[in-house]
């Protein structure tokens, strides 16, 4: 016969539910911080300026960046990178093609580009650059320097212009790699 009790019942803590929700709150965080490192890394997207990158990129056209390739690699000849100009804060972030690396002498002689006393092969099409800039004469790249051009050569302001010069490397944000608007030039970069 049972009566009454005055007696407090103990609750019981079920550890399945507990650590279930422990797993799925560890699991959630994961999933957030994962999120958070892949979107600074390759999703920062800028908007080109400018008719420099002409027809790889189009001004207004919206590019990620991937932030994190150049901290396991070198940027190499055909990359586009972004960067700032002499690492000024002030100015806006410029997209350009790679054609100079470290320790390289280049040239620009009759609209065409010299490395290392060789003409340069590129996979894109290009014209003949009408003025040749600060590479008339041969430059010398120095240990962390790289030398840039926009893909439009005769309406790029890039490594032949004085105020630009030859990028170093801690001015690399990083490679321009999928353009993500407008719709019709949804793709990557080559």
């Amino acid at each position: 016969m049972k009566g009454l009790s005055f007696r407090k019942k103990r609750k019981q803590i079920n550890f399945a539910i507990f650590q279930e929700v422990f797993f799925w709150l560890v699991g959630m965080a994961l999933a957030f911080v994962g999120a958070c490192v892949l979107v600074y890394f390759f999703g920062r997207a800028i908007s080109n300026v400018g008719q420099s990158m002409e027809p790889t990129i189009y001004s207004g056209d919206k590019v990620l960046i991937n932030q994190f390739v150049y901290l396991l690699k070198e940027p190499d000849y055909g990359d586009v990178i972004v960067f700032k100009p002499n690492g000024n804060e002030n100015s806006h972030y410029h997209m350009k093609r790679v054609v100079g690396r470290p320790g390289d002498r280049l040239q620009i002689i009759s609209g065409r580009v010299f490395i290392n006393g060789e003409a340069l092969e590129e996979d894109i099409l290009t014209e003949a650059m009408e003025d040749a800039g600060i590479a008339e004469t041969e430059i010398r790249l120095e240990a962390d320097e790289y030398f840039v051009l926009g893909d439009n050569r005769n309406a790029s302001e890039d490594s032949r212009s004085p105020n630009i010069g030859s990028v170093k490397k801690k001015d690399i944000l990083g490679k321009a790699w999928f353009i993500i608007s407008p719709r019709e030039r949804f793709g990557y970069i080559e």
